[in-house]
This record gives C-alpha cells, sequence and structure tokens, in this order.
C-alpha cells in the first residue's frame, strides 16, 4: 500500500517539502503522515530538539538541519544561520517539489530561501501552532521580528492556524494579513482509532483507578507555566482527598526541582513518566475523570487565543475538559457543551466546582461529548481539502470541507 502511494505520488508529480522545527515532535509526525496519506512523495528539512521523542528515527526522507532548542532565540538565530548552507546543498531536491510547507517564522525563512536558490515559483503554505511570546512583545527585538514575518507573509500563498483566535487577535489586527487562510484544528491522525478497544464508551465510575479520591484529574502532555502549576497546587492543598492530579509527560517551563518538591509535598498530585501518543493515550485517558486545559503561562496572547492536543485527545476518549471562561478553548467547550469553564478567582471556583459536582451531572456531560461526530476530534476531510488548495484545485461542488477555508473581511 505504501509503495503505491510512493508510486501515484511521483506519477502525478506530487512531491512537497516540510521546513519543520523538530524532526521527531509528535505534530511534525503527523502532519507528515497526513501529507503522505493524501499521496505526496515528502522530505522533511527540520531541526531536533532534545525533548521527549529524541530517539525517534523517522521512516520518511529526512534532511538534518542541526540541533535546536525551545525559547532560546539566539541560539535559534545561530541555528538557523548554519541551516541555510544545507538548503543551499539541496537545490537539486528543492526544484523537484511544488509545494514549500513551513512552520514557524524559523522555518518559513528557511523555505524563502530555498525557493530563492530553486529559481520556482513553488506554492508556499505557512502552518503556525502558537504564537511565541517574541512576536507579541514591545521590544525593538520583537518588533523587527514581526516586521520580517510581515514581509515573509507577503510570498505566502496560504496560512494555516490552528486556531481561529490567532487570526482574530494577531494576524488580522497585528500583520495586517487579509488574504486566504485555513483553519486546520491539532485533531488527532485517524491512526489514533486503530488503538480504541472497541466503541468510544460512557465512562463508568472508574474505582479502581481512582483510588480513595471522588475525582481524577489529568494533565498530559507538555507540562508547562510556572502559574498553571501554582493553581494546580494550590487547589490540590485545598481538596485533598477529594480530587487526585495525575502528570504524563515532559516539563517544559516548569522548573523541575520545584515541581517534584511540590509532589513530594501533596499525596494527592502524581507523576507517572512520559508517554508515546497516540499509542498510549487510551489507558492514560481511562484512568481520569476530566482533562486540565487551563494554561496560563501567556494567558494576555497564546494561551488565550490556542486549541490545545489536549481538548482532541480527552474528546475522542470521552473525557471532559476543564478551561478558563473567556479563553479560545473554553469558548469552544462551553459552544460545544462538553466541559466546564472558570473566570474570576479561579482558585476558588474550581474548588467550589469540585465541591458541588453530582456524578449525575458529570454523566451528562460526558454524554454530551461522545454524541459529537468523531470529526470533531480526528483529522479527515479537514486535511484532503488543505492538500486540495495547495495544488490549485476547485473544491468539489457541494463537498464543503469540515473546517472550510476562510478569507478575512
Amino acid at each position: 500500500m505504501e509503495r503505491s502511494v510512493a508510486d501515484r505520488a511521483e506519477k502525478d508529480g506530487r512531491r512537497l517539502i516540510f521546513f519543520a522545527p523538530d524532526l521527531t515532535d509528535g505534530s511534525t509526525i503527523k502532519r507528515v503522515q497526513d501529507f503522505i496519506d493524501y499521496g505526496y512523495r515528502i522530505t522533511v528539512f527540520g531541526f531536533r530538539r532534545q525533548r521527549y521523542n529524541r530517539d525517534y528515527n523517522p521512516p520518511w526522507s529526512y534532511v538534518s538541519l542541526g540541533a535546536t532548542s525551545d525559547g532560546r532565540y539566539w541560539h535559534r538565530i545561530w541555528a538557523l544561520l548554519k541551516a541555510i548552507p544545507i538548503v543551499i546543498k539541496n537545490r537539486r531536491r528543492l526544484r523537484r517539489a511544488s509545494v514549500f510547507y513551513a512552520r514557524n517564522i524559523d522555518q518559513l525563512i528557511l523555505a524563502l530561501i530555498g525557493r530563492l536558490v530553486a529559481c520556482g515559483r513553488v506554492t508556499l503554505a505557512y502552518e503556525v501552532l502558537d504564537i511565541p511570546p517574541i512576536l507579541t512583545g514591545r521590544k525593538p527585538a520583537s518588533i523587527l521580528l514581526r516586521m520580517i514575518e510581515r514581509w515573509c507573509l507577503r510570498h505566502v500563498r496560504l496560512l494555516v492556524l490552528s486556531s481561529p483566535g490567532f487570526h482574530r487577535n494577531y494576524y488580522l489586527p497585528t500583520q495586517g494579513y487579509r488574504r486566504e487562510w485555513f483553519l486546520l484544528e491539532n485533531k488527532l491522525h485517524p491512526s489514533a482509532l486503530n488503538h480504541l478497544s472497541g466503541e468510544r464508551r460512557m465512562r463508568g465510575d472508574g474505582a479502581d483507578e481512582r483510588g480513595p479520591y471522588q475525582w481524577v484529574v489529568g494533565y498530559f502532555g507538555l507540562i508547562r507555566g510556572e502559574a498553571t502549576f501554582d493553581l494546580m497546587t494550590r487547589v490540590a492543598a485545598r481538596l485533598q482527598d477529594r480530587v487526585l492530579f495525575k502528570f504524563r509527560g515532559i516539563l517544559t517551563t516548569v522548573d523541575e526541582e520545584k515541581f517534584f518538591a511540590a509532589l513530594k509535598r501533596s499525596r494527592n498530585m502524581v507523576y507517572e513518566g512520559p508517554y508515546l501518543a497516540p499509542r498510549d493515550l487510551p489507558s492514560l485517558y481511562r484512568q481520569v475523570d476530566f482533562a486540565w486545559a487551563l494554561d496560563l503561562e501567556h494567558a494576555d496572547h497564546n494561551s488565550r487565543w490556542l486549541l490545545p492536543c489536549r481538548f482532541y485527545e480527552a474528546g475522542l476518549h470521552g473525557v471532559p475538559c476543564l478551561a478558563v471562561q473567556g479563553f479560545e478553548i473554553g469558548a469552544l467547550i462551553e459552544r460545544l457543551g462538553v466541559g466546564w469553564t472558570f473566570d474570576g478567582l479561579l482558585e476558588e471556583a474550581i474548588v467550589r466546582f469540585f465541591e458541588t459536582l453530582t456524578r449525575a451531572a458529570y454523566q451528562e456531560k460526558c454524554q454530551r461529548l461522545l454524541s459529537l461526530p468523531i470529526a470533531t476530534f480526528v483529522s479527515g476531510d479537514d486535511v484532503t481539502e488543505l492538500c486540495r488548495i495547495l495544488e490549485g484545485r476547485p473544491r468539489p461542488v457541494g463537498n464543503l470541507p469540515i473546517q472550510p477555508i476562510a478569507k478575512a473581511g
């Protein structure tokens, strides 16, 4: 099957170059598989970051651009400069591509350099999963980077965003982007369905996983934000035997020493190590009643605007989310009626929620969550529609995508 897809891609001339910030990141792997499933012959030009999946060896064609890291912008600039000769060296490979797909501003710059050395009019798409703090700041470095991104956007065929909040709050008002953009949410790859044991089911009492606690809250993935973790620590201290907090994944912007010291003091906060998605997701979410989606790391911009992966992971497995009211994820949860949101004094609101929540009210929310179509959480026609746009193909009449292309007005 894989051979036939590759042969068809070769015959049709569907060659895509993906410029990625991390070859081993789960979101990179998912997007690459999306393009392969559609029929692209793909090569990834990407860096490696020393994170949870560092030993991953991609099965697809790739060109390593070196090592980089999260947040260290001067180091990333140096890594970017060192990657330019590698891109130039691979100009023959670049010339054969019909699409360049870049994720984040570093890779967009490399993609534009690649298009220049390839001397081609290749289609260029720019995908954004997060808007880092440096893009929203007021210091000279932030102003300069926004100017660079604004210039780069003039040469982009399509802007691809994981949340409409990014367009509404940043790309339209700040960058003045008024051309086509496409909403491609952080949904799971269809292969995640292979790991489900049977149909999605209403969660039971879960007494074995819960132990002596009334409720279990899971925080899985990138564990980030001191303000977020501090809030969880205070809530855990007040709820004691009522709620158990389970952590799985890797620490990013939470101090490791502080994290484990807090867990040592709090018997209702436990960390059970990293995991592999999507393989381990069913077992993770089977053990919890709620998914923690309150992100306070950058509450004035990125955290307020994004739609996190954990919403889709939890939703597929029938677990409702907890989020902040007024944030993009909070608005989505309220619109679908599949979780709970909190505002004002978050600590007081969350404590009061757990002290008064009934099992009947919880089951009602779960039932609503399970009634939603799988396409709410798993990618499908949206990826197909994206690929059609990248190829310049017309959309089938009467076959509107799940997340249609949108034009700023």
